[in-house]
């Protein structure tokens, strides 16, 4: 795989939600590290996701806020 993404994390399904028009997909990555994405779910049925498969986050943004108390 080659993509133009910097931030790319592999991990394990751990969960799928699956609901009328979306999916939500819940990675656990290295050392606990727990990733959601919403996808569409026809994307989630096409891509054979399941509990278990290994996986990729891909994350493309141009903004991560931090926030305290």
């Amino acid at each position: 795989m080659k993509i133009s993404a910097r931030n790319v994390i592999k991990g394990t399904i751990k969960g799928i939600n699956h609901g009328p028009v979306s999916a939500e997909i819940v990675i656990t990555a290295a050392k606990g590290l727990e990733i959601t994405s919403v996808i569409t779910d026809s994307a989630a049925k096409e891509l054979g996701l399941k509990n278990g498969v290994a996986v990729y986050a891909v994350i493309k943004a141009s903004n991560v806020m931090i926030a305290i108390d």
